[in-house]
């Protein structure tokens, strides 16, 4: 668990990093900035940690390939072991960022590297780097008093709620690469991969987060594939499924996959099933999934949205099934018209 709620900015480096590709410019800022004013503190502290997810964590990723180190995480480790470097590795963060900007939809922006102190992970207090990227300025009116006259200014700024992109580093499992946390409000575009591949270049931590999203994404898939492929079930059964395998995860502390193929795949064949294709998943996908872990609620909460509940019905109508399969039946008419049949006790 992450508590960033007593944090403090002890130092702050701001620069300007342009698009590479378009011919921008790179500002670096020639000293850091005080921050010792309580407001300007608490107006960045939100406008830096606000938005940021502190759940799902990565580390950095080392170039064996090539007996490189990766330049973010040498960076990270320069100010660790030596603060006063901080304004300079800064500088050098600012450049690594310019120099992966080479897609011409990347947009320019403000760049703020700072140092983190009074942080909670997993219980300990730690220190921490953040960078944060402001892409998208916001127009605001300003009044100023000049003598008895009012004077009303158009300016471009901040908006303190909307950060673009953001990483932090936790000075946690320096060995393993760190501990990441990072913020990409467009990562589902394709020039937005360069922030977390190109530019911080990470890896999710093999840790509860992970195993319980990754094991959630394989029983949807797996229910919304193979299982309607070997059994050739109908939409309720297989919505059916899906509402015991995230009802599993969900009302289970810890998970053990055993347990979970008795109560929700039941059949042996259908556990066979599953068995081969999980088998298959790890492979096509590269990970390792463990057979019992601690289940993480965030991960439920954030991956129950991919177990959608639906039968479409051409573009007439959508039924959203909630509960008790026995409640509805599939039919066809003597003429061939399809239908659905629905019990219920009250309208609501």
């Amino acid at each position: 668990m992450i508590d960033v709620s007593l944090a403090i900015i002890s130092q702050l480096s701001v620069h300007r990093v342009g698009n590479k590709h378009n011919g921008d410019d790179i500002f670096l800022s020639k000293a850091p900035i005080a921050v010792d004013d309580n407001a300007m503190q608490e107006k960045l502290l939100h406008f830096f940690l606000s938005s940021m997810p502190l759940v799902e964590k990565y580390s950095f990723k080392t170039e064996i390939e090539h007996e490189q180190e990766n330049p973010l995480r040498q960076f990270s480790k320069e100010i660790f072991q030596n603060r006063s470097s901080f304004h300079l590795t800064s500088i050098q963060i600012a450049k690594r960022l310019f120099d992966v900007s080479m897609h011409p939809q990347i947009k320019p922006g403000d760049v703020f590297v700072a140092h983190l102190k009074n942080i909670a992970f997993d219980g300990e207090n730690c220190e921490a780097i953040g960078i944060f990227k402001s892409e998208n300025k916001q127009s605001f009116f300003q009044v100023l008093a000049n003598g008895d006259q009012a004077e009303l200014y158009l300016l471009d700024g901040i908006n303190l709620d909307k950060l673009d992109k953001g990483a932090i580093i936790f000075n946690q499992e320096a060995g393993d690469g760190y501990r990441v946390c990072i913020l990409d409000r467009n990562n589902k575009s394709t020039e937005a991969e360069f922030w977390k591949d190109l530019f911080l270049n990470i890896t999710p931590c093999n840790d509860e987060y992970q195993q319980t999203k990754q094991y959630m994404s394989l029983a949807k898939t797996f229910v919304t594939t193979q299982y309607v492929e070997d059994f050739e079930v109908e939409k309720p059964e297989q919505i059916e499924m899906l509402q015991k395998s995230v009802e599993y995860f969900k009302t289970h502390d810890n998970f053990d996959k055993r347990e979970f193929e008795e109560e929700v795949l039941q059949y042996p064949e259908v556990i066979k099933s599953f068995q081969n294709f999980n088998h298959q998943f790890q492979e096509d996908n590269e990970i390792v999934l463990e057979d019992s872990f601690e289940i993480s609620t965030p991960a439920v909460k954030k991956q129950q949205s991919i177990f959608k509940s639906i039968i479409k019905l051409d573009k007439n109508f959508h039924i959203y099934v909630h509960g008790n399969r026995e409640l509805i039946e599939k039919g066809v008419e003597p003429d061939g018209r399809k239908f659905y049949k629905i019990y219920y006790k009250e309208e609501e």
